[in-house]
């Protein structure tokens, strides 16, 4: 195991196109950031090949393939020229300075394929020992390393999001937990958003990031439940999460309705009122009627504040980074440089 995890540490080392020769819906289920997915076989030619391999063996499997290869082996030639030639466009690099970084699910015959075609051209071909398979295996090892992270913690409308993207913009070490599982948490969450990832990508996306930490400095990230939307934070990370240090938000009712009016106003009407409608049950028939009367005659401020009281119960249940917290009251202030130093002087 320890060979193989030197293998992806020099794979990750080259600089080229990362090119992903799994089926489409592998690659949708989960594959390595940055990387274009260029398959060998579609789906139904996956399928194909993996029952001719259970009933048959492995020579019938490998002879099905071959079929499939040598039909589509032209249009492959095009789609992964183009995109390596795209590739040297943008960093101005040649032949020989770049790497082509090919992987599939174990480092197998699909990736080797791909290198043997690559290489009559006198292309520069690293292929992923243990694929994507030993990959996944190093996300889930980074999520039990020992983290330095500090929860912002807030009620609903205190602007958390905001300030974790300040704190990004002057270099701090951030993960942007609700960015990378395309959803706010909350019913009305997913508005605006883009199609959630699957689980696994999820937790690609903040493995690579933290990749990219110091360990020994501050990772700050957003106070959340276990899940958001249907992406499950990692339970180690989540743990961790649980029992760090928390700098709690504070600003007043006027300012978070502001902040909540000014994320929110933007969307349709029916967006807003289908998300209120799910939570009708707990927000009780008075409420969810003022709000959908409000939200149709655009009464902003009456909206947000009929749901307001209701995420504030929310909240006192939630369980994230509750040992060690520092309080940091905001209220009417700008979320520009001086909060940086405020944050630095609660640490």
């Amino acid at each position: 195991m320890y060979f193989k995890r030197k293998e992806l540490v020099k794979f990750r080392s080259f600089k080229g196109p990362l090119i992903d020769v799994r089926s489409p819906d592998e690659y949708y289920k989960g594959h390595m950031p940055n990387s274009i997915n260029i398959p060998l076989f579609d789906n139904d030619e996956r399928s194909i090949i993996g029952t001719i391999y259970k009933k048959e063996g492995r020579n019938k499997a490998v002879i099905e393939g071959l079929n499939f290869f040598e039909k589509k082996m032209e249009l492959l030639l095009d789609n992964l020229f183009m995109n390596i030639d795209s590739y040297k466009t943008i960093t101005n690099k040649n032949n020989n300075e770049l790497y082509i970084r090919i992987y599939c699910s174990r480092g197998g015959m699909r990736s080797k394929s791909i290198a043997w075609l690559l290489e009559k051209f006198k292309l520069n071909i690293v292929t992923l020992k243990g694929g994507y398979k030993i990959y996944r295996r190093w996300v889930l090892d980074s999520f039990s390393k020992k983290l330095k992270i500090v929860v912002i913690g807030g009620k609903t409308g205190t602007g958390k999001t905001r300030l974790l993207s300040l704190l990004d913009k002057y270099k701090y070490q951030t993960i942007d937990l609700e960015g990378f599982a395309c959803h706010r948490g909350s019913t009305f969450g997913g508005l605006g958003m883009n199609e959630q990832p699957t689980n696994e990508q999820f937790e690609n996306q903040i493995a690579e990031k933290l990749n990219s930490f110091q360990f020994s400095n501050n990772i700050f990230v957003e106070a959340e439940s276990a899940n958001i939307g249907k992406c499950k934070i990692p339970h180690e990370f989540f743990n961790q999460m649980k029992n760090s240090r928390r700098i709690e938000i504070l600003r007043s009712e006027s300012n978070r309705l502001d902040e909540l009016i000014d994320t929110y106003s933007v969307f349709k009407k029916e967006e807003l009122q289908e998300s209120v409608l799910r939570i009708k049950k707990r927000l009780g028939p008075q409420r969810t009627k003022i709000a959908l009367e409000s939200i149709n005659n655009e009464k902003w401020d009456l909206v947000c504040r009929s749901v307001l009281d209701y995420y504030d119960k929310c909240y006192e249940y939630e369980k994230v980074g509750k040992t060690n917290i520092k309080m940091l009251d905001l209220t009417d202030k700008k979320y520009d440089e001086r909060i940086i130093e405020l944050i630095n002087n609660v640490l």
